[in-house]
């Protein structure tokens, strides 16, 4: 029994000491962990002081948004306390909050602590410091930066890459630019060629980022080039004489005869520079690298067949592009115009210009009256559309009739009567009348009035019909020859005194004509001398021309005669007195 109870005090005493065992272990692992906390404690301390020292203004941190406030927003950079950035560096052009809480954003620390103890922060100058080192990395490695030209300054143009840049004129593209405003608003990659932190410059060039890309392309390029081959482009530059296509790398011309087979007024009515466009290699020559190109090539002639299409004597229909003073062309389809001639508009209508009755844009109908393929010409005509009135026109008015109408025109050659529907009748001033000297129409008639005239002629191949007023009556000089006979003593007035003689009007719209020989000598060598308009004169008849309505008249003649008539009535009266005396005589002789 007592070796039982010293077995279980044994027991006990073995189980107390290990108690005591496990506890001063625990004590012992609870004294580790408590130097280790506190080691990492130190070690966090120093880390957080560490990290305090790396925060220095102007530099660029990263950090999260944790409050909006009316006037700031607060982000956390990790330091002892967040910083503030003025609220209107979130807000965009519309007014509108870019940021929320929990955002990640870099922002440049300004200042750590101002004199209100504030941490000062800003979002847009760490945007500006990262652009620049943008810049630098760009300008260090040849590499591009992205940037939008929003406008003309001198010497070139201003370009917006996150910070304002300059782009000389001479470096906006690998040809001469003429007119620079035409870049303004779009966007492009630029090599930096210069650039000065301290004083804010930074110079760009597009030219040199173009010929990097252009000489990357150009290689693969060459290989695809070859005659016919069909190609994709951009248009580059438009000139008087056709566009410049970027094929990749190497630059070609479409000369203007080869973009249409229609005619083109200029290329910039048709393309714009950026324009993307197929084009087919017409020649190419490696060793100078030019590219002749075609658009018009990549359809058929639309001369071919057109034989077929176009007949002599076919109604066709087409859109008037040009009126010229000869004609107008008609666009019958793309790449064939014909020519309506200017006579072949109207049957009736004496047409000077087109325009009088086309219109650039209008649609018309018009007859094939020739083809030539080979010279791509088609010769057209309107007016043979329609029966040629003047094919009936010597039926309804024949020669010798009096039509009445009214006066459409006057000239200083006559008068235009209208006798039918698109035909006018002319009389010509000297059909107006058999006497009367006239000037102008104008002094005897107005438009608008309404005469008789007998037709005198129609002369169908030259459209013109012809009139006389002086007909309706008959001619004076039928008998003038009777009335004014060689010999005629008559009586007139002066007309018109000139260097050869006097005018003389015998009668209304009959004049002869007295010569300077036939004038008396006066007393001066002169014979004219001493003769007005308006004297009244005597004369003598010499000759009569009734074919040429001429009289010539003499007043020498008429003097000489009537100092003969004188001389001859002296010698009679003298004969006849010597013939009494010696009848008287020998009366008293025989008695």
């Amino acid at each position: 029994m007592v070796k039982g109870i010293n077995e279980m005090a044994d027991n006990r005493v073995s189980e107390a000491g290990n108690v005591c065992l496990n506890f001063a272990d625990e004590m012992m692992e609870d004294i580790n962990e408590t130097d280790e906390t506190n080691q990492n404690n130190d070690n966090f301390m120093d880390l957080y002081e560490e990290s305090l020292k790396s925060i220095h203004e102007g530099k660029v941190i990263n950090g999260e948004i944790v409050q909006i406030d009316e006037d700031f927003v607060l982000v956390d950079i990790g330091y002892k306390s967040e910083g503030q950035i003025r609220i209107d560096e979130f807000v965009n052009l519309e007014g509108q909050m870019t940021a929320k809480v929990g955002d990640k954003v870099d922002v440049l620390l300004v200042r750590k602590e101002d004199k209100e103890g504030r941490i000062i922060l800003s979002k847009e100058k760490a945007a500006g410091v990262k652009i620049w080192d943008k810049v630098e990395e760009a300008y260090k490695n040849h590499d591009t930066v992205r940037g939008k030209i929003i406008s003309r300054v001198k010497g070139g143009l201003s370009v917006d890459i996150g910070l304002q840049a300059f782009l000389p004129g001479s470096q906006a593209d690998i040809r001469p630019i003429r007119d620079l405003e035409t870049l303004v608003g779009a966007e492009h990659d630029f090599r930096v060629i210069k650039y000065e932190k301290r004083q804010g410059n930074i110079v760009l060039s597009r030219r040199a980022a173009l010929e990097a890309e252009r000489k990357a392309l150009r290689e693969k390029t060459i290989e695809r080039l070859e005659k016919n081959a069909i190609l994709e482009g951009i248009v580059r530059n438009i000139t008087d004489y056709g566009l410049f296509i970027d094929l990749g790398g190497i630059d070609g011309l479409v000369h203007i005869t080869d973009m249409s087979w229609g005619k083109v007024g200029h290329p910039s009515g048709s393309y714009r520079v950026g324009d993307k466009i197929t084009v087919k290699i017409l020649s190419f020559d490696r060793e100078r690298e030019r590219v002749a190109l075609g658009i018009k090539q990549l359809t058929s002639d639309p001369w071919s067949g057109a034989q077929d299409r176009y007949p002599v004597g076919k109604s066709v229909t087409g859109r008037i592009q040009r009126l010229k003073e000869y004609g107008a062309f008609i666009e019958l389809e793309e790449g064939i115009e014909g020519l309506v001639h200017v006579s072949e508009m109207s049957w009736t209508r004496k047409i000077k210009h087109p325009s009088q009755i086309l219109s650039v844009g209008n649609i018309v109908e018009a007859k094939v009256l020739s083809l030539d393929v080979s010279k791509k010409r088609i010769s057209l005509s309107i007016k043979q559309l329609e029966p040629n009135p003047w094919d009936t026109i010597a039926k309804n008015y024949p020669i010798g009739a009096i039509i009445e109408g009214k006066i459409k025109n006057i000239t200083e050659f006559g008068i235009f009567v209208g006798i039918d529907e698109g035909i006018d009748g002319l009389i010509h001033i000297s059909d107006l009348s058999w006497n009367k000297k006239i000037n102008h129409p104008s002094e005897l008639y107005k438009n608008n009035d309404e005469v008789q005239a007998v037709i005198l002629d129609i002369d169908k191949e030259n459209a013109r019909f012809s009139l006389g007023i002086k007909q309706l009556t008959p001619d004076p000089w039928n008998e003038v020859p009777e009335r004014y006979k060689p010999g005629t003593r008559v009586s007139g007035t002066v007309t018109n005194v000139t260097d050869f003689g006097l005018f003389v009007e015998l009668e209304e719209g009959i004049e002869g004509l007295i010569h300077i020989s036939q004038l008396p000598k006066g007393k001066t060598d002169n014979p004219l001398e001493g003769f007005q308009v308006k004297n009244e004169i005597q004369a003598e008849v010499i000759n009569i021309s009734k074919e040429d309505k001429r009289i010539g008249l003499s007043i020498r003649k008429l003097n000489g005669n009537s100092e003969r008539n004188i001389q001859e009535n002296y010698i009679n009266n003298q004969k006849q007195a010597t013939s009494n005396i010696g009848k008287l005589l020998k009366e008293v002789i025989n008695k």
